[in-house]
């Protein structure tokens, strides 16, 4: 299996500094601050590129556990809410809430339910996450 890569560079202090980003494959390259992470700056910061990477794997879980069930997915589209919060020791990753809508023909509701619970433990992303709450939000549309 492949080793996938990504690179950072940071200059300057925590407050006034700037950095980027970019993946091994030059598919991405991004700038990000202080502002850009913990406030509404301009920019990416690294709970974005993760809530990118877990949304992406999450749908590609949950369409192969779909499609193994027997109810081949038309889509699945998901979105991944990071949220960071300040505590005693210093800013977490608290939560990830994953709000996954899928078009699946001939399945109900209950079985997409209980399909997206298998998909987000089988996910390598949300394995990876587990010391992190990961709940799952599926919206089966018809």
């Amino acid at each position: 299996m492949p080793i996938r890569k990504a690179q950072a560079k940071w200059e300057g202090n925590l407050k006034n500094g700037k950095g980027k980003m970019a993946f091994g494959s030059g598919a991405y390259e991004g700038a990000y601050s202080f502002l850009s992470r913990f406030e509404e700056g301009e920019g990416t910061n690294p709970e974005e590129l993760i809530a990118a990477a877990h949304a992406g794997c999450f749908s590609m879980a949950f369409s192969n556990e779909l499609d193994q069930a027997g109810f081949p997915p038309e889509s699945v589209e998901t979105e991944a809410a990071v949220t960071l919060e300040k505590g005693e020791g210093g800013f977490q990753i608290t939560r990830i809430d994953l709000t996954t809508t899928g078009i699946v023909p001939g399945i109900g509701e209950e079985e997409f339910k209980k399909i997206a619970e298998e998909a987000s433990r089988g996910c390598p992303v949300s394995q990876a996450l587990k010391a992190v709450e990961i709940k799952v939000h599926p919206v089966l549309r018809s």
